[in-house]
């Protein structure tokens, strides 16, 4: 998805990776840390192995803010490349993913407020766009829904207008947590916010999207959460 990136790191900075942990890290995080070292030391071929199986997570993580696929890959691309010309300074403290996630989510609030200043000036600014439909492609597996609550299309376009209803904090945490599998420790990190204030936005966000959800499907919706959310924070 992600095209190949062609510009250079910066290598002449010290790599910041310290590997004094390692063996509190898994054999993943290892192999992980393993490449950005040798992408800061000049090999940027290691760079897509190391990027490669977060193009998903982070293609959406952006399309949860900017809501149409064209942006959200332009998006991607864009904090792909800054990820790249930026590793040098990656220390470590995070998960390489969280920190790519991040940035892709600044990039995307980044987009979203250049495009609200274009809309402002607008002459048509009292009939904003709708940008199309948006739904995770794995969205529909994220909680049970009785199928016989509604056929397949009708729950697209019901969680599709619900997800959209939802403010961008809220979209945001419930695409990294529930969709993504990000863990709190994870989500707040890509979020630049406290484990207490992603439980609390989580924890309305699920609330919002079951009321809005909820006269469609005859409360089947509130049932859904309760039994089959997930069992930590």
């Amino acid at each position: 998805m992600i095209a190949n990136v062609q510009a250079t790191p910066d290598t002449h900075i010290q790599p910041a990776v310290s590997f004094s942990s390692a063996a509190a890290v898994n054999e993943k995080q290892l192999a992980e840390l393993a490449l950005v070292r040798r992408v800061q030391q000049g090999d940027a071929n290691a760079f897509y192995d190391l990027v490669r199986p977060y193009e998903r997570a982070v293609f959406l993580a952006a399309l949860g803010l900017v809501r149409n696929d064209a942006d959200a890959e332009d998006v991607a691309q864009e904090a792909v490349l800054k990820a790249f010309k930026g590793l040098a300074h990656f220390r470590g403290d995070a998960k390489f993913s969280t920190w790519l996630i991040q940035i892709a989510i600044n990039e995307a609030k980044m987009k979203l407020r250049k495009d609200r200043r274009h809309l402002y000036e607008s002459i048509d600014e009292g009939q904003p766009a709708e940008d199309g439909d948006y739904i995770p492609r794995d969205f529909a597996d994220w909680r049970e829904i009785p199928s016989e609550a509604l056929d397949r299309k009708e729950l697209r376009d019901a969680l599709t207008k619900s997800l959209n209803s939802l403010s961008e904090k809220y979209r945001t945490v419930l695409i990294l947590r529930d969709v993504q599998q990000l863990s709190i420790t994870e989500t707040a990190q890509a979020l630049g916010i406290s484990e207490a204030n992603v439980k609390t936005r989580l924890s309305r966000a699920r609330l919002q999207l079951r009321d809005a959800l909820a006269p469609g499907i005859d409360g089947a919706w509130s049932t859904g959460v309760e039994r089959s959310g997930p069992k930590s924070l």
